[in-house]
């Protein structure tokens, strides 16, 4: 590939810029990184734990261990791992029924919960938590963060579980960080000690030396096809938590009969093993590479979300554009420079679960995988590029050098 003198110039000065965020970045890298390393010793992970298993899964060394491993590593009791969860929607979907019961009440207080999760909750004759008599509330975000007071005064005594998002979703904010995480939890336990705080943990994992669970959650939720799978996994999801909370969603895995003490899988579990262990430097692959285009972006004069300088609480960087053709542009020339599929032209869409159309670019080996350099956006105003990913920091950088000669120049 070849660039003009000029855009390299520009991208090699925005990278200086972030020399001193880079090696704070590296920092936690290298203190995640241990903390994954000394799960897999305590656990005596071997390579007796990757076999193929069939039929019931009893006695699975495999599962079972996978389970123990995240569990360590994301500070819970507990946890359920399974490629027969298929997305982050269908984690976090496991954990509302799993928790809930009819006449109970769920209170969000990050907001309106991502488009594909709406339903989930609200839906009408389609299996939702509505239908089974499970009320909801939502209190939205002030100024970007949790509004402490307007939530202390939507707790009742039928609230059973409170909903945290912690990403942006296709919002024009930040993520939330731990520390407002922390904030929220504390004011919660003062007014209710028995209910359940949840955190959809989805592009969050490893960006900090603590996770929601270290200071109070009880459940946290996500998807292997995102930062814990390391780019290696190719499916997945998991939960992590309380265990008394933890075992309830496994009833809803499965069956209240047998929970977790079942579940073969016959590919065997090397890639969610190695996934999880190269994570904390995949994810910090991706950070870099988000703060690099956010920097470039920034300094060519568009808005991105987070500010360049900022901290980042998620690996997903915002940028809005003025049109609808720019927007599209930018998730052409993201697939354009993908190791897969680059021939291939994307278009908005009716996807699934979304209000609007939405563009999608995504060449990557693991297919929709948004730890792997990808973009998306629903087609309304304002015209938001959602970029996330990048198994590699050299391949965002080269991605961002082709998007600054695709559209800007």
């Amino acid at each position: 590939m070849k660039f003009d003198k000029r855009t390299i110039e520009i991208v090699d000065l925005a990278q200086k810029k972030l020399n001193k965020q880079f090696e704070e970045i590296d920092e936690i890298a290298l203190y995640n990184q241990a903390k994954v390393l000394k799960a897999f010793q305590d656990n005596n992970v071997g390579q007796r734990h990757f076999s193929q298993t069939n039929g019931y899964g009893y006695d699975d060394i495999g599962r079972d261990t996978l389970c123990k491993l995240f569990a360590q590593a994301f500070g819970g009791e507990s946890a359920i791992v399974s490629p027969l969860i298929v997305s982050g929607t269908h984690a976090l979907s496991l954990a509302l029924y799993g928790v809930l019961r009819p006449n109970d009440e769920m209170l969000a207080i990050t907001g309106s919960p991502y488009d594909t999760l709406k339903e989930v909750i609200v839906g009408d004759g389609n299996g939702s938590l509505k239908d089974f008599g499970i009320k909801y509330k939502e209190v939205g975000l002030r100024n970007g963060k949790i509004d402490v007071e307007t939530v202390a005064k939507n707790i009742t005594d039928a609230t059973k579980l409170i909903f945290i998002g912690r990403s942006r979703g296709y919002e024009w904010r930040d993520a939330l960080s731990i520390s407002d995480i922390k904030n929220a939890v504390e004011h919660i336990r003062k007014i209710k000690l028995d209910v359940c705080i949840m955190v959809d943990n989805c592009y969050g994992e490893f960006l900090d030396r603590v996770e929601p669970l270290d200071v109070g959650v009880d459940l946290i939720a996500g998807s292997l096809i995102k930062n814990p799978g390391g780019g290696i996994a190719s499916t997945g999801g998991y939960i992590c938590g309380r265990k008394a909370y933890v075992d309830l969603v496994a009833n809803r895995l499965t069956a209240p009969s047998i929970g977790m003490e079942v579940g073969s899988y016959s590919y065997g579990y090397k890639d969610f093993y190695q996934g999880l262990f190269l994570a904390p430097h995949i994810v910090a692959n991706a950070l870099k590479g988000s703060m690099l285009m956010g920097q470039v972006f920034s300094d060519l004069g568009y808005d991105t979300m987070p500010s360049p300088g900022d901290k980042c609480n998620d690996i997903i960087r915002s940028i809005k554009f003025d049109t609808k053709e720019q927007l599209i542009g930018f998730c052409r020339a993201i697939q354009e420079v993908s190791p897969i599929d680059s021939n291939v032209v994307p278009f908005p869409w009716d996807m699934p679960g979304y209000e609007h159309q939405v563009i999608m670019a995504a060449g990557t080996f693991v297919a929709g995988a948004s730890i792997e350099l990808s973009a998306d956006s629903p087609i309304k105003e304002p015209y938001i590029a959602y970029m996330q990913g990048g198994l590699t920091y050299e391949h965002v950088k080269i991605a961002t050098m082709h998007c600054v000669e695709k559209l800007v120049k």
